[in-house]
């Protein structure tokens, strides 16, 4: 069964192109599904029917996946079979007829203002860490990007004199404004310590690690775990979480969605339309909240 995932694999990147992070969730995705049908002696995926598959969902509905974690698996299963006939393995893809039921679009965790600054006063910046990290948080919540393309950004891509960051996404470049305040935190950072923590041989990487190497996603996220700790914040934050917050705060300030669209990266406007559902539940919090009348209902 294993190499199945590694010719697998090998499809999802050569032929489909897929992101790294949709690669590293399909392969997960089928590791497990190849497990789930050896527990059943089924050594083959090509003897599989609908029934199999339909069986398997519902093992994922008993170990309490959630709707959308089911559909991903889904997807992936359906991908999987879709190489499996191109390959000549089988002549059917038995998820190819399941309808799921459309997950409930769930609205993203943002912070407030408040409590944006909390997380954001929390390095030390007189100690290397503290200063490297402010200025990732600030870079972070100033552009809006990925943790992936946070990490994978080189010296180059900021320009600190006009206030402008290249970002490498999934699907090409894009220029992105950065604050005055986020330019002063990665200035600090590269005349005062990047110099001292990267390895020579680390020419390009713009964040690197204590040992001098380039963070990593794992790494990032777990300073952030740390800073949200130490703040007291009790929201689960996540580096998406500033993502999140960034077009939020855009969009009540009144930032065009197209703009918003174009910073972040998105390929299709439908992505973005989320914040506007997420402004709308705000609007209404802050209504009951505020006005005296729906205070007494």
């Amino acid at each position: 069964m294993k190499a199945y995932c590694s010719e697998f694999g090998t499809y999802l990147s050569k032929v489909k192109r897929v992101s790294p992070n949709t690669l590293d969730s399909y392969l997960r995705d089928i590791s497990d599904y190849l497990h789930f049908l050896e527990e059943q002696h089924i050594f083959s995926p090509a003897q599989v029917n609908q029934q199999t598959v339909e069986n398997y969902i519902l093992h994922l509905q008993n170990q309490n996946k959630s709707a959308a974690t089911i559909t991903r698996h889904v997807a992936s299963i359906r991908c999987f079979y879709q190489f499996l006939v191109q390959n000549g393995e089988t002549d059917t893809n038995p998820a190819k007829e399941i309808k799921l039921k459309k997950a409930p679009p769930k609205l993203p965790e943002t912070l407030s203002g408040d409590e944006i600054e909390l997380l954001l006063s929390q390095p030390d910046t007189s100690q290397p860490k503290g200063c490297r990290d402010k200025a990732m948080l600030e870079l972070l919540y100033a552009t809006g990007t990925r943790v992936s393309e946070l990490v994978n950004l080189n010296v180059g891509d900021i320009n600190l004199h006009t206030g402008i960051l290249y970002c490498r996404g999934e699907r090409g470049g894009r220029i992105i404004p950065v604050y005055h305040q986020a330019v002063m935190a990665v200035s600090d950072y590269l005349f005062h310590v990047r110099k001292v923590i990267a390895d020579p041989k680390e020419k390009q990487a713009l964040f690197t690690n204590l040992n001098g190497h380039r963070l990593t996603r794992q790494g990032f996220w777990k300073i952030i775990k740390g800073y949200t700790r130490q703040a007291g914040i009790a929201k689960e934050i996540t580096p998406h979480t500033l993502r999140h917050s960034f077009a939020l705060h855009l969009l009540e300030n009144g930032a065009d969605l197209k703009d918003i669209q174009h910073m972040l990266g998105h390929a299709d406007i439908s992505s973005t339309q989320v914040y506007l559902h997420l402004l709308n539940d705000h609007v209404k919090q802050v209504y009951r909240h505020c006005h005296p009348k729906a205070k007494l209902g």
